[in-house]
């Protein structure tokens, strides 16, 4: 998988009028070995694209239940080169695209160059780094110039037209617009401001939007879905893996977001 895989997912969905449905796990939550498992029952529920969750013991933008289930497999001993060594194993198994979502911590440790030969590798399409605001990530953005690793973007309820337009010059992949202000998690709904949020995020963007954090049903995705390429759901899915209800994934996907991709 390459940075091209999440642009021609993208693109095959436009065609079918379609948006995606991106799913998040956290590796190592169970086992390392239900790593795959895990992918393929998203895969057969009908999920686009998934970022894999790297564990991290100081998970800032993380809720409750991530936490949780980072703390267990922290409590495995569960490393980013574990990680990878399993997914470069797997790859070959796997159809959609996916992506790292990791604490900057785990990658300096590992070392930049080192860590973009081995997630390339192992066929990781891109990055999530929540804790790495743009005006910080120049060395992160050298090493992995000219790699297939895109790195993608968040935005939020706060950033400012002016950052914005900085964000969306410099984004790969997809823009990962936070829905909410604060940490992951389930929410009730949304209100206009997060609409006019999507809206205002589409205006200057010139890759796909897609919307996260706080969507626990399918009424909660078809409503962001509405003003954006796709939606993120995290938190729920990472319960529903953990509690083995996963023939509830499906019921999470409105069924327009249920690709020919897959």
């Amino acid at each position: 998988m390459t940075k091209y895989q999440i642009r021609d997912t993208f693109k095959q969905l436009d065609m079918d009028g379609n948006k995606a449905f991106i799913a998040y796990l956290m590796a190592g939550d169970g086992s390392l070995d239900q790593l795959l498992n895990q992918i393929q029952i998203l895969e057969d529920s009908g999920v686009d694209l998934i970022e894999i969750g790297v564990p991290f013991s100081d998970p800032a933008a993380d809720g409750p239940v991530i936490q949780d289930a980072g703390l267990r497999a922290l409590e495995k001993n569960i490393s980013l080169n574990d990680i990878l060594n399993k997914l470069s194993e797997i790859k070959d198994e796997i159809h959609i695209p996916y992506v790292l979502m990791t604490y900057y911590n785990p990658i300096f440790k590992y070392g930049l160059e080192a860590f973009k030969e081995v997630a390339v590798a192992a066929g990781v399409s891109g990055l999530i780094v929540p804790d790495l605001p743009l005006d910080e990530e120049a060395e992160l953005k050298s090493a992995l110039v000219d790699s297939d690793l895109a790195i993608i973007r968040l935005v939020t309820l706060t950033t400012s037209d002016e950052r914005l337009k900085k964000i969306v010059s410099e984004a790969e992949g997809f823009i990962y617009a936070v829905a909410v202000n604060g940490i992951t998690g389930k929410r009730v709904g949304y209100s206009q401001e997060v609409y006019d949020y999507l809206e205002r995020i589409k205006k200057y963007a010139t890759i796909p939007v897609c919307s996260g954090f706080g969507i626990s049903n399918k009424e909660n995705a078809k409503a962001l879905g509405g003003y954006c390429d796709g939606v993120i759901v995290g938190s729920k899915i990472v319960e529903l893996l953990h509690n083995g209800k996963t023939e509830e994934i499906k019921n999470l996907i409105p069924e327009k977001y249920i690709s020919s991709v897959n």
